[in-house]
């Protein structure tokens, strides 16, 4: 019984750390994009965003990846005592999304300190590796195949072209309206 529960605060605690992780990224964005702006909407901004990402980052995003880092073995050990081929995929994904997620900090300890590396453009690419991660990992878990998995690659990779090439046309036209 409390195999259950561990699984279900495991799952709530993803949910909350993709949260965080997708809404961090947006914060990086409109601070970047705050920082193109004269004062004092500039300051006033990225003062108000750098509260935001902070209690965001610490608050929310840091425990929710800790607490999923705890509670995701546990339950693979309440589980079973052999792990089977396709979990070792989804194992994969998960050390990519927390390389992600430490990728995330960097960005998050720069712009803190006013550096910015990235454009709003290429925040914008960096927000979707999330969303490709999390469509990896649900799939793994839900189908539980690697043959599946397979096509599910495919998949991903056609997924991961439509987004780029939205990010694109949105870019596009929003340079066409500022023009």
């Amino acid at each position: 019984m409390s195999f259950f529960y561990i699984k279900a605060l495991h799952i709530i605690f993803i949910v909350t750390w993709f949260a965080g992780m997708f809404y961090i990224v947006r914060l990086f964005v409109y601070n970047t994009e705050a920082n193109e702006k004269s004062e004092p909407e500039k300051g006033i901004l990225q003062a108000q965003y750098k509260i935001m990402m902070k209690r965001l980052w610490y608050g929310i995003t840091w425990p929710s990846a800790i607490l999923t880092l705890i509670l995701g073995p546990t339950t693979l050990y309440l589980y079973s005592n052999t792990i089977p081929a396709w979990m070792w995929a989804k194992l994969g994904f998960v050390l990519c999304l927390y390389a992600y997620h430490l990728f995330l900090h960097k960005i998050f300890k720069e712009e803190s300190k006013g550096i910015f590396k990235l454009s709003s453009t290429q925040l914008r690419v960096w927000n979707e590796i999330a969303t490709i991660l999390l469509v990896a990992i649900v799939f793994l878990v839900v189908v539980k195949s690697l043959l599946s998995f397979v096509w599910g690659l495919i998949g991903l990779l056609a997924f991961t072209s439509l987004l780029m090439l939205a990010i694109k046309i949105y870019k596009r036209s929003r340079d066409k309206k500022s023009k």
